[in-house]
């Protein structure tokens, strides 16, 4: 067999894998479809979205999704304003400040919490965080946006911390000689080079990180409360979308509306992620242009 043919045989190997993947994903978007759609047969497009009330199964039943989609927004925000300092100060200091003993310490357990399975931290904040929460400021429940922001900015760490890290070690050496050479010092060199050249990959890490968020399903579920009601206050209960989703699908009978109305919110939830997606792909695009343009 010549070099050619193995050459051609191992490229459509990989269209082949690549393939697959795509019909894959396009199956999964055509189900979502196929059985969310026929609920704006019976309910508005804008009554479903913007309706004020979740009562799927009452008589007559109301689908209005906008306290879940308010519930989800307000606690991957909250747990954005968490996770991205704590994420990106940590890239930082491994990939320019920490020892080499202490580097590889802190990727370990960074590693090992992205490891952890999503029920364990929802444990942990269900045992540990919501008895604090209610103990130290006197709520009725620990079950509330705080929490679940708290453990999910955990998640959302390692995703943040490990792409921004990438993003620091990608920026060309000669950046930092220069920088140096010009008589700037280390804090100097980080702050006006590196974060600046980085900008591109830091910033794909915060929309990951808050796309990895918005999706997580079981930490919601066992620390968010699971009310379907518009907070007043970061410590009131919430029911995010795919709360909703876990929670009620086993309940709700093969085709009903009940059934399609919680296959909506996953189209819902599915523009949601693509748009923090898309303007992933901006972002990064854009800093990446300004980025080489200042330097």
């Amino acid at each position: 067999m010549s070099r050619h043919i193995k050459e051609t045989i191992i490229k459509y190997i990989f269209f082949l894998f690549s393939l697959v993947s795509i019909v894959v994903l396009g199956l999964i978007v055509f189900s979502l479809f196929r059985e969310g759609l026929p609920i704006f047969g019976k309910v508005s497009v804008r009554d479903f979205i913007f309706g004020m009330e979740w009562y799927p199964t009452y008589d007559p039943p109301s689908f209005g999704i906008f306290p879940l989609i308010i519930g989800s927004l307000i606690v991957t925000f909250m747990a954005t304003i968490i996770a991205v300092p704590l994420g990106v100060l940590a890239a930082i200091y491994i990939s320019e400040i920490a020892p080499a003993s202490i580097k590889e310490i802190l990727k370990s357990v960074i590693e090992l919490l992205a490891g952890l399975p999503s029920v364990v931290l929802g444990f942990f904040g269900m045992v540990i965080i919501a008895p604090w929460l209610q103990e130290t400021f006197d709520l009725p429940t620990g079950l509330n946006i705080i929490n679940a922001s708290v453990i999910l900015a955990m998640m959302a760490i390692p995703t943040i911390s490990s792409i921004s890290e990438d993003a620091l070690y990608s920026v060309p050496r000669e950046f930092k000689e220069a920088s140096y050479a010009l008589g700037a010092t280390k804090f100097e060199t980080i702050i006006q080079v590196i974060i600046p050249s980085a900008m591109s990959g830091i910033s794909t890490a915060v929309m990951l990180g808050m796309a990895r968020a918005i999706g997580e399903t079981m930490v919601v579920l066992m620390v968010a409360g699971g009310a379907a009601a518009i907070p007043e206050s970061i410590f009131d209960s919430v029911r995010p979308m795919p709360a909703s989703i876990a929670a009620e699908m086993g309940e709700a009978p093969f085709r009903s509306a009940h059934y399609q109305s919680l296959f909506a919110i996953g189209i819902v939830l599915f523009f949601l992620t693509l748009t923090f997606n898309l303007i992933a792909d901006y972002v990064s695009h854009k800093f990446r242009q300004v980025g080489s343009g200042t330097l």
